[in-house]
């Protein structure tokens, strides 16, 4: 039994699952956008940008894991690439605004009407947040990442 929980934590720490998993959410958010269908996300905070930084009262009320709603004004604001979504939104009751920036293997839930859509153990693995893996693995090029990403799509395979 001991061996099966190992084998799990290797595969969701393993950095080609990481790309895999990101490449899936983005496929999913983008069909989703195209399909203009409003939706919601649970992200790891730890992985979350703020531009501008948003007040300390308000960034320590944030559980581990918060629900950003990309619906209205927010949804209309979505940018997407192979490797973050980016949103505007208002926070507090001054509804402070800002640029959020999650990395797609933050994306915890997926959720679309009130049920969970889809499901990421990636947005769990401590070692993602820790700052030296948090830029780029192991010497890796943010271009390099993002193509391995575009690549993990089957479709993207010939357009390169």
């Amino acid at each position: 039994m001991q061996k099966g929980v190992k084998m799990v934590t290797d595969i969701v720490e393993d950095i080609e699952y990481k790309d895999l998993i990101e490449a899936q959410i983005y496929e999913l958010i983008d069909f989703l956008v195209t399909k203009d269908h409003e939706f919601s996300i649970t992200a790891n905070i730890k992985g979350v940008k703020f531009n501008p930084a948003i007040p300390e009262p308000i960034a320590d009320s944030f559980p581990p894991f918060t629900m950003f709603s990309l619906m209205n004004y927010t949804y209309g604001t979505i940018e997407l690439t192979p490797t973050e979504i980016s949103f505007e939104a208002g926070f507090g009751a001054e509804n402070f605004g800002s640029v959020v920036t999650v990395p797609l293997y933050s994306i915890f839930q997926i959720i679309v009407d009130e049920s969970i859509l889809y499901l990421n153990p990636t947005a769990t693995v401590e070692k993602y947040y820790e700052e030296k893996n948090h830029t780029l693995e192991a010497g890796e090029t943010q271009e390099q990442r993002s193509r391995n990403a575009f690549m993990m799509n089957k479709k993207n395979k010939n357009l390169l």
